[in-house]
Formats: C-alpha cells, structure tokens, sequence
C-alpha cells in the first residue's frame, strides 16, 4: 500500500475529500506496493481505488478523468529496500563514528535506481522481483556489476547470489531494458584479467549494456586496508588502458565508446583528463564520468566573462586535495579578469581521512577549520557545490547557512562551475556579522 502525503489543491483527490495520511491498497483491483506501483497502475483513465482512511474506515473511489489530468495524490517516501550484501569495500564500514543516520543506510533499491541513477546489484531481487522490472518498464537501471566472474562477484559482494549476475541481466536485457553497468575497481580483487573478462563479456550481452564505467575503490582511515586497498599509480595506469581497449571496436559497431574510466582514475594514474569527445553524450556525468571535464571546458568558455566585482579583494577557491593543480591553473585567468589575488585551500580532509581527497566529500567543520584563519572583509570564498545535499548540508551535518555565517565578515558561494558561481548571486550569502 501507499500512503497519501500531499493532496493537490483544486485536484481530484481534494474533490473526493482524501486525506493525508490515508492509505491506497488497491488500484483497480490490483494490489499497491510502492511509489511505482501507484503510477504505474494510475495512468488509466478509469480508476477504482480501494482507501483506508486515518481513522479506519475503508471505502472505494471510482474515478473517471482525463488521461492529462492529474489525481493530486502524492505518496509518502517508499521504505528503502536494504542491501542484502556484506561488500568488501563497503562505504558504510568506512563511516566515522558518529556520523548522521542516513549516512548509515545501506540502500540497494531498483526504485531509486531507476528514479536517480543510484547503483544496485541486483542481490536482493528473486524471479518475481526480476519480473516486475519488466513488466512495468523500469529502464534504464544502473547496475554495479563489479565482475561477471561469478566466484569473483560472490567473494567481492560475501554473497552466494552475487554469481547470478548475468543470468539476471540476460533477463532483463531480453525483456527490453537496458542498463549501465559499474565495476568498483578493488586491487587484487576484480583488476587485471578479471577486468578483461567484465568487460569482453558485458560488451558480448549486446546494446542493452548502454555503458560500462570503472570506479577506483574508495577507501577512508576506517575501512583502509580491510581488506582492499587504494590503487597505485601502475594499477591505475593499466585499468585506464584496459578500458580505451574496447573503445574502438565499440565506436565502429555502436557509435560510442562505451567503456568510460572515472575521473579519479586519471587522477590516480597521473594522466590529463580526455577531451571532452572521450565521454559522447555524457552519460554518466553525475557518477564522477567526465564532471572534472565539464569543470575544465566550462571554466575556459565562460572566463571572458569574468569582470571585477565591487568589494572584492580577494577570491579564496575550496577544494579538495585532488583538485588543487587545477584550480590553480584556473586562478591566473580569475585574478586578471577581476584584479584581484585569488588563493586556491585545499582542505585536507580530517572527517573521512587523508586517502578521500575529493571536493564532493568534505565535511563542513574542516573547510571551516582551514579557511576560517585569514578569512577577511573584501573576501569572496567559493566552496564546491558537490559538497552539499539538496537541503545545502554538508555530509557531516554542517548547514551552508552556518558555515557563512562563521566565515563574517566574508561573501561566501557555492556552487558546481566556477565562472557561474563567480558571477551568480542566487546562491550569494553575505555572511551575518
């Protein structure tokens, strides 16, 4: 069943008189599971709900409308579908203690991976489960895959499930869905041969894999070691080559090339980034394929515009330790075009640990704690956008709002390329003295 959160003003549901709070069983006889059930066996025009009010009391609503019009019932957030795996390189184990609750949830839920491109392995899914994806079309998915060496996938996931993996894609493939795939690169693990064999065999299931990225493991000082490590610079090297083997075969049979390597990956290896031709339609930008790129390429066609800004004497770029070279490469064309000095901090990373070394991952306390010092009046402090959660957050609990408001006197940013945050005042916050 579903329960109704938000009911639409002027909506249908406000014509029946539904009520938050109020539970939806049935649609047209058809049991409701979740979310997806709800819109998935909504779109017909004539509907027969079965609903359980807040106080009990069940009745039935028979709808007739417009297959435009919408019925104004907003469920309430699905319960998360746990993972059912105990991961080797699991991000939860790498947690501080004390960390905040969601941080602590281990979420493998085919919803979200359909509705926000979050990965899932597939573990927790039976025949009927496999079935439903099917049946109610939810494509793409995105898939951690790892290795399609069955003994491989079980010793890297500690399930005896994890070698169905490609039974379970061949289902969903030959059901009309597609899929990306993901392999989180482990040294000794699923590199060298093991990731020769993922991808020869993914490619080998056809144009229903749109994709196959390779991560880095990504470890912190809790998880380091225990038992997989970092990559070293070779390993790194030798995964970026792997996937460039495939690529061309890939351009001249399907238009793309297929097999990405994560940005860190290059960082790792020591090598420049791609041109953006590297990542075709950018698929996978959101999961670190191409982000340092789109930074690169928007930062040299928006520079022109940069002009200087009244009060400020000095820009201060936060970043990760990562990205340091490249924001400072970055810091000459801001200083000429605004005459001003600008300071690229990289903040080392105490929450999480030294070994985590990207932007996206910094906790709030430590840019305070390396930018807070020298902060002045005539600052402009620009912190990356990735770091914050969609209620401007940062991933150890510290609200933007608060952040700007210790760094006073100092105009504080945020923001995810550097010109726009530069030139925008949508995201400006003049810190509270």
């Amino acid at each position: 069943m579903v329960r109704i959160a938000e009911v639409g003003e002027g909506s249908i549901a406000e014509a029946l008189e539904l009520r938050i709070g109020s539970r939806i069983l049935t649609v047209n006889g058809a049991r409701v599971r979740d979310g997806i059930d709800f819109a998935f066996l909504t779109a017909e025009e004539e509907l027969e709900l079965e609903v359980v009010d807040p106080g009990g009391t069940a009745f039935v609503c028979e709808i007739s409308r417009d297959a435009s019009e919408s019925l104004g019932i907003v469920p309430a957030p699905d319960k998360i579908r746990e993972c059912a795996n105990e991961c080797v390189f699991c991000f939860i184990d790498g947690n501080p203690p004390g960390a905040r609750d969601p941080l602590w949830l281990r979420d493998d839920d085919f919803r979200l991976s359909f509705t926000y491109g979050s990965y899932v392995t597939l573990t927790n899914l039976g025949p009927r489960g496999l079935q439903r994806l099917v049946d109610q079309r939810l494509s793409p998915l995105y898939v951690s895959v790892h290795a399609t060496n069955p003994a491989t996938r079980i010793r890297l996931l500690r399930n005896d499930r994890a070698g169905m993996i490609m039974d379970q894609l061949r289902f969903l493939l030959d059901g009309g869905l597609e899929v990306h795939a993901q392999a989180v690169l482990c040294p000794g693990w699923n590199d060298g041969d093991e990731l020769d064999r993922t991808i020869r065999e993914l490619y080998m299931l056809g144009d229903g894999v749109l994709s196959l990225s390779v991560v880095p493991v990504g470890l912190t000082r809790y998880n380091l070691n225990r038992p997989v490590r970092l990559l070293r610079a070779e390993e790194a090297e030798t995964a970026v080559r792997q996937t460039e083997s495939v690529q061309g075969r890939a351009l001249a049979e399907r238009g793309k090339r297929w097999c990405y390597a994560a940005d860190e990956l290059f960082l790792i290896a020591g090598r420049e980034v791609p041109e953006r031709a590297y990542y075709d339609d950018w698929p996978l930008l959101e999961n670190g394929v191409g982000a340092l790129r789109s930074l690169m390429d928007g930062f040299a066609g928006g520079k022109d515009r940069l002009a200087p800004a009244e009060g400020v004497e000095r820009v201060r770029l936060v970043t990760g330790t990562s990205m340091r070279p490249r924001l400072e490469g970055f810091a000459p064309a801001i200083s000429a075009a605004m005459e001003c000095t600008v300071e690229v901090v990289a903040v080392e990373n105490r929450y999480f640990g030294p070994t985590v070394t990207v932007a996206g991952l910094l906790a709030g306390v430590d840019i305070l704690e390396s930018v807070r010092e020298g902060t002045r009046a005539g600052d402009l402090v620009l912190l990356p956008g990735t770091a914050l959660n969609d209620d401007r957050v940062f991933i150890d609990g510290t609200p933007f709002a608060e952040l700007a408001g210790r760094l006073s006197p100092a105009r504080v940013r945020s923001g995810y390329q550097v010109v726009e945050t530069l030139l925008g005042d949508t995201c400006a916050a003049k810190a509270a003295p």
